[in-house]
């Protein structure tokens, strides 16, 4: 992912995994898109977290897809009892979006949308697949 990823990555100040609900993440004992974010280069920053649980992305329609995970994401919020205050690491950051595969670009959209609104400047994304329809018959 490095090497093929090499674009995406010059100048990043940072990649971000996409995060996973706490419970999946407790019920798999891991995130797939951490795990594939560590050896990139740049440091890895959780500026992510899903607020709300969403139904696995896999079988449903690219229109279910988006509103599945429309507002599911935000920045985290830091400072005494997480009030208000917006992760200083996010300001004016080149970031790069890391996940395991893109079928429809709905997950990266809704996250880089959570990204920018925490301020960002950029966003990229590096996926170690990308889902493709095969012709039938």
């Amino acid at each position: 992912m490095k090497a093929r990823g090499r674009e995406a990555l010059a100048g990043a100040d940072f990649v971000v995994p996409v995060p996973l609900h706490w419970r999946r993440r407790h019920a798999r004992g891991f995130n797939q898109a951490e795990d594939l974010a560590r050896g990139l280069g740049p440091p890895i920053v959780h500026a992510l977290r899903r607020v709300r649980a969403t139904a696995p992305q896999f079988g449903l329609s690219a229109p279910r897809r988006r509103r599945n995970v429309q507002e599911a994401f935000a920045p985290p919020r830091r400072g005494f009892l997480r009030r208000r205050r917006l992760d200083p690491r996010l300001r004016g950051a080149r970031v790069v979006l890391v996940d395991d595969v893109c079928t429809t670009g709905a997950t990266l959209e809704a996250c880089a949308t959570a990204l920018m609104a925490g301020g960002a400047r950029e966003v990229r994304a590096l996926t170690a697949a990308r889902a493709a329809s095969m012709p039938r018959g």
